[in-house]
């Protein structure tokens, strides 16, 4: 068995048809991570214990010939910013370096219920917080594609798993463009749901109104169906919303006849790589041709998306990260002799650049008289990007745009012109503060042989609608991704 080719439906059809155990499936992707991952470093820990036990569960239901769970038998990996009981948690930061989390995420939760095996942790940026995977605190992850590059981040690890076999498909975390960014990077599916559709309980916060679960695949059905296990309503987040869960592969596989997609002009602009362009309209023109109408747009405020995120998402993170201060979890500093000592020693030894650099940002926009000339300001200014959206989708059933400005940079390229890295996201933002749905798929190969994605936007809580558009265009670009 070609495990790296595997899919969910092949993996769990591989276990209820008895060609393979959902144990021996375990003992394959292990023994893959052994060979493969010191390469790339995708995962941080591995929980052998825990797949183990949920493989014999599996096979046991398997034996007796009962109803398999949708997800039976299928390796994944889980971004290590979600807690796992009795599994070391880091969130990729050196200050939770040894901690062992003492509950499980929901989303962790539910994947097991619906039969995954969690084969381990992935490595991503500390606290989500990067677009390259080189901000981790242990070391970076690499591109399969080309282990000079880099794989995206946050959640670089996870979509390099899945890129690299290493598992079948993988849980991350959008705050920025975190799932879209490296699946783009990486060549594969990542979806990032409305916000509120997932529940955040066990994720650890880089900045709550904007942090989203997700999954990625390597197909569009494989993270609809790891959607459908992981969304709907959570007593335990008061953020997820009391909306109906639609079965979001029933719309796999619909026509998009009739259909109309919006391209906005701002996306379009100076900036944007030339293949990248030319991959995305391809990819539009097959649309084209399987029956939609492609309708230019404008979202006018689409320039001030980088500036507005930053604030507001510095901000949060620092409100967020000064629980660690050593006093309840995480390293503490055994040097200080008074306990304004121990947080600054502490901290300073946890935190890395990237992450004290947003604290920073973070503490000057909440600070008494800059509030309200720029964390007010951002908040209005978010207001009016989710208006620009809110008048597309009168208008349009779904947005498609560049994922990317360009396919993935160099290790290294970017890590001394932080503005620079950031705008690596300039097209995903403005998602993540509207909290409206987003896929990244593939769409074409640079003469390098690079990935390239493409961005489908879709109304609040309509995941099904950007499901079926970006099901219909994998089938038809398929043959430009071999």
């Amino acid at each position: 068995m070609n495990i790296e080719l595997l899919t969910i439906d092949s993996a769990r059809t591989s276990v209820l048809e008895k060609e393979t155990t959902a144990t021996a499936l375990v003992d394959a992707f292990y023994a893959r991570i052994a060979t493969e991952d010191g390469a790339i470093g995708a995962y941080l820990t591995l929980c052998k214990e825990r797949a183990y036990r949920q493989a014999a569960r599996i096979d046991a239901l398997a034996d007796k010939g009962d109803a398999l769970p949708p997800l039976a038998g299928v390796p994944v990996a889980i971004k290590d910013v979600f807690t796992t009981k009795d599994v070391r948690t880091t969130a990729g930061s050196k200050i939770l370096e040894n901690f062992i989390a003492p509950y499980d995420a929901t989303v962790v939760a539910k994947l097991e219920e619906a039969g995954a095996i969690i084969l381990g942790k992935t490595n991503c940026d500390e606290f989500a917080m990067g677009s390259s995977n080189e901000n981790s605190g242990f070391h970076p992850v690499r591109n399969p594609r080309d282990h000079s590059r880099v794989p995206g981040g946050s959640s670089g690890g996870s979509a390099a798993a899945v890129a690299a076999g290493t598992a079948v498909a993988s849980l991350g975390s959008d705050t920025g463009g975190s799932i879209r960014q490296p699946a783009a990077f990486c060549g594969v599916v990542g979806l990032m749901p409305t916000y509120g559709r997932v529940s955040r309980y066990g994720l650890i916060a880089f900045a709550s109104s904007l942090d989203h679960p997700g999954p990625f695949g390597k197909t569009v059905k494989d993270v609809a169906i790891m959607l459908q296990a992981i969304a709907g309503r959570d007593p335990l987040d008061s953020t997820t919303a009391d909306v109906p869960v639609p079965n979001f592969c029933g719309h796999i596989g619909q026509p998009v006849d009739g259909m109309k997609i919006g391209v906005p002009l701002e996306y379009f602009e100076d900036g944007l790589d030339a293949e990248v362009r030319a991959a995305v309209e391809f990819g539009m023109q097959e649309l084209v041709n399987a029956g939609a109408e492609v309708i230019p747009i404008s979202l006018p405020h689409t320039a001030y998306a980088i500036p507005t995120y930053y604030v507001i998402a510095t901000a949060e993170a620092s409100s967020n990260l000064a629980r660690f201060d050593g006093v309840r979890y995480g390293l503490r500093s055994g040097e200080a002799k008074t306990l304004s000592e121990m947080y600054r020693r502490t901290r300073d030894a946890g935190f890395g650049a990237e992450v004290k650099r947003r604290i920073m940002l973070g503490t000057y926009v909440l600070s008494a008289g800059y509030y309200d000339a720029y964390y007010l300001k951002a908040q209005r200014v978010r207001s009016l990007l989710a208006r620009d959206f809110d008048q597309a989708f009168t208008t349009v059933d779904a947005i498609i745009t560049p994922t990317t400005p360009t396919v993935a940079f160099k290790l290294g390229e970017k890590t001394d012109d932080p503005l620079a890295m950031y705008l690596a996201d300039i097209y995903t933002v403005t998602a993540d503060l509207a909290g409206i749905p987003a896929i990244s798929i593939p769409c074409g190969k640079s003469k390098e042989g690079l990935p390239i994605g493409m961005q489908i936007l879709g109304k609040h809580f309509d995941e099904a609608s950007i499901l079926r558009v970006a099901h219909v265009a994998e089938h038809a670009l398929a043959s430009r991704l071999v």
